[in-house]
């Protein structure tokens, strides 16, 4: 045989396996994610990210702190940061199993004041 049957078929071996680690253990098996956290602010009618990405399957902590003793709440995943007092941070803990855009409100006021983008995985 040949040298070179012996080298493409190698290169499409080690292709195939560099395809399939990324499949079964990388971002592409759709399952486990990573853990992302995020520290908002809410002062006022303002959100500082005022936009959240992730991608589905990831395990986020999200942790609201606001400049009033109020209600932040994500539609779509039904999460209420009910913050007590000024000043306080509120956190909570979920898996981003829906994708899409959902709106972060100040329940009381209906005002929108972010979003969180959660993505294909």
């Amino acid at each position: 045989m040949r040298p070179l049957p012996i080298v493409i078929i190698a290169v499409v071996v080690v292709a195939f396996l560099a395809v399939g680690g990324y499949l079964i253990f990388g971002r592409g098996s759709g399952s486990g994610g990573k853990a992302v956290t995020v520290d908002i602010s809410v002062t006022g009618s303002s959100m500082s990210p005022d936009k959240i990405t992730a991608h589905q399957g990831d395990k986020l902590t999200l942790n609201v702190k606001t400049d009033k003793a109020e209600e932040i709440h994500l539609h779509g995943y039904d999460i209420a940061f009910e913050v007590e007092k000024a000043g306080d941070t509120v956190s909570k803990t979920f898996t981003a199993d829906k994708t899409g855009s959902f709106e972060i409100e100040i329940e009381d006021t209906s005002t929108e004041v972010g979003s969180l983008e959660v993505q294909p995985s």
